[in-house]
């Protein structure tokens, strides 16, 4: 039987004028309970999954790639305007703005829609066009299939943060593309609200 893994919550996607992008996962529903990791990609091109948990270190290094795995408390506080990222490797504070054109758009659909594998797999070419180095489904790491279905997207407005002690300087685009896997977040910094599923290799 196919394993099915279905993660509820919201992907912060930040650039910074140091060259660094940061894509932080603040999960409210998953197989894990409710958790943040994060992932970093500094100017230099290293990728760094820090994760609160030997469990999701795993399940994430085993999708996406990086050449470092950090297993550390992390976790985010604060409201739908306002995340602080807190862990001993990374801080990120961002100021959340209102809905983008695209969030607009994407509240005209059925939230149940929306979050199912068929609508990913069918707004995949539009994606591919409209948005740079965002795709909603694809092959990952060990043959998993992954879809993404985005349910809202609100732009970040501002951001102030550090990496290994080292300030990140202000808020940027996400420019180039990040690499962890098939797909980016979106170049202009945002939060998108999402309903991932991870489907595992038969």
């Amino acid at each position: 039987m196919t394993r099915r893994r279905r993660f509820r919550g919201r992907i912060a996607g930040v650039g910074s004028a140091s060259g660094t992008r940061v894509v932080v996962g603040r999960w409210m529903e998953s197989p894990y309970g409710e958790f943040t990791d994060a992932m970093v990609e500094t100017a230099e091109g290293h990728r760094v999954l820090v994760a609160p948990t030997p469990e999701v270190a795993e399940l994430v290094a085993t999708t996406y790639t990086f050449d470092e795995v950090r297993v550390e408390p992390v976790g985010t506080q604060g409201d739908a305007t306002r995340w602080a990222v807190r862990s001993p490797s990374l801080t990120l504070d961002l100021a959340v703005g209102g809905r983008t054109a695209l969030g607009r758009l994407l509240r005209v659909v059925p939230s149940r829609v929306a979050e199912s594998t068929v609508f990913a797999a069918a707004a995949d070419p539009v994606a591919r066009v409209v948005l740079r180095g965002v795709r909603t489904r694809g092959v990952a790491r060990a043959g998993r299939r992954e879809y993404y279905g985005a349910t809202d997207v609100r732009a970040v407005t501002e951001m102030s943060g550090t990496f290994d002690g080292v300030g990140l300087g202000a808020l940027a685009p996400v420019d180039p593309p990040c690499r962890f896997g098939f797909s980016s977040t979106p170049r202009r910094p945002s939060v998108t609200s999402v309903t991932t599923t991870v489907v595992d290799a038969t």
